[in-house]
Protein backbone atom coordinates (compact mmCIF):
# COMPACT_ATOMS: atom_id res chain seq x y z
CA UNK A 1 0.00 0.00 0.00
CA UNK A 2 1.19 3.51 -0.77
CA UNK A 3 -0.11 7.01 -0.23
CA UNK A 4 0.34 10.42 -1.83
CA UNK A 5 0.89 13.21 0.71
CA UNK A 6 1.46 16.94 0.30
CA UNK A 7 3.77 19.04 2.44
CA UNK A 8 5.89 22.09 1.78
CA UNK A 9 4.25 22.72 -1.61
CA UNK A 10 5.35 19.32 -2.93
CA UNK A 11 3.73 15.90 -3.21
CA UNK A 12 5.40 12.65 -2.15
CA UNK A 13 4.58 8.99 -2.82
CA UNK A 14 5.28 7.12 0.42
CA UNK A 15 4.99 3.61 1.80
CA UNK A 16 5.46 2.35 5.33
CA UNK A 17 9.16 2.34 6.26
CA UNK A 18 10.21 4.97 3.68
CA UNK A 19 12.59 7.76 4.67
CA UNK A 20 11.91 11.07 2.91
CA UNK A 21 13.38 14.56 3.00
CA UNK A 22 10.72 17.29 3.20
CA UNK A 23 10.89 21.05 3.48
CA UNK A 24 11.87 22.04 7.03
CA UNK A 25 9.16 21.84 9.68
CA UNK A 26 9.64 23.03 13.25
CA UNK A 27 9.44 19.69 15.04
CA UNK A 28 11.87 18.19 17.52
CA UNK A 29 13.85 15.06 16.67
CA UNK A 30 11.98 11.84 17.63
CA UNK A 31 8.61 13.64 17.61
CA UNK A 32 5.71 12.41 15.50
CA UNK A 33 4.20 14.24 12.56
CA UNK A 34 1.03 13.51 10.60
CA UNK A 35 0.17 14.35 7.01
CA UNK A 36 -3.12 14.63 5.13
CA UNK A 37 -3.59 12.02 2.41
CA UNK A 38 -4.42 13.00 -1.17
CA UNK A 39 -4.57 9.46 -2.56
CA UNK A 40 -4.21 5.88 -1.35
CA UNK A 41 -3.13 3.15 -3.76
CA UNK A 42 -2.76 -0.58 -3.62
CA UNK A 43 -5.41 -3.15 -4.46
CA UNK A 44 -8.08 -0.44 -4.29
CA UNK A 45 -7.38 3.18 -5.22
CA UNK A 46 -9.02 6.01 -3.26
CA UNK A 47 -8.70 9.60 -4.43
CA UNK A 48 -9.54 12.56 -2.18
CA UNK A 49 -11.21 15.81 -3.05
CA UNK A 50 -8.69 17.31 -2.18
CA UNK A 51 -7.94 15.04 0.83
CA UNK A 52 -9.38 11.74 2.02
CA UNK A 53 -11.40 12.32 5.17
CA UNK A 54 -10.13 10.36 8.18
CA UNK A 55 -6.97 9.12 6.46
CA UNK A 56 -3.59 10.08 7.91
CA UNK A 57 0.03 9.19 7.33
CA UNK A 58 2.12 9.08 10.50
CA UNK A 59 5.85 9.75 10.52
CA UNK A 60 8.73 10.18 12.93
CA UNK A 61 11.18 13.07 12.63
CA UNK A 62 14.63 11.49 12.34
CA UNK A 63 16.81 14.60 11.88
CA UNK A 64 16.99 18.22 10.80
CA UNK A 65 19.56 18.34 7.96
CA UNK A 66 20.87 20.64 5.24
CA UNK A 67 21.12 19.87 1.53
CA UNK A 68 24.06 20.21 -0.81
CA UNK A 69 25.63 23.64 -1.17
CA UNK A 70 24.48 25.61 -4.21
CA UNK A 71 26.80 28.35 -5.48
CA UNK A 72 25.17 31.52 -6.82
CA UNK A 73 27.52 33.52 -9.02
CA UNK A 74 26.53 36.82 -10.62
CA UNK A 75 28.73 38.42 -13.25
CA UNK A 76 28.49 41.32 -15.67
CA UNK A 77 31.12 41.47 -18.37
CA UNK A 78 33.30 44.55 -18.74
CA UNK A 79 31.78 46.19 -15.63
CA UNK A 80 34.00 44.66 -12.91
CA UNK A 81 30.92 43.20 -11.19
CA UNK A 82 31.23 39.80 -9.47
CA UNK A 83 29.10 38.44 -6.62
CA UNK A 84 29.44 34.96 -5.15
CA UNK A 85 27.09 33.51 -2.56
CA UNK A 86 26.19 30.06 -1.32
CA UNK A 87 23.01 28.44 -0.05
CA UNK A 88 22.19 25.20 1.80
CA UNK A 89 18.47 24.39 1.92
CA UNK A 90 17.26 23.05 5.29
CA UNK A 91 15.31 19.77 5.21
CA UNK A 92 13.58 17.53 7.71
CA UNK A 93 14.31 13.81 7.46
CA UNK A 94 11.12 11.84 8.19
CA UNK A 95 10.58 8.09 8.50
CA UNK A 96 7.03 6.95 7.59
CA UNK A 97 5.72 4.72 10.37
CA UNK A 98 2.07 4.08 9.45
CA UNK A 99 -0.57 4.70 6.80
CA UNK A 100 -4.04 4.89 8.38
CA UNK A 101 -6.69 4.59 5.70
Amino acid sequence: MYAIIATGGKQYRVSQGDVIYIEKVNQDVDSTISFDVLMIGGEEVKVGNPVIEGAKVEGKVVAQVKGEKIVIYKYKSKKNYHRKAGHRQPYTKVEITAINA
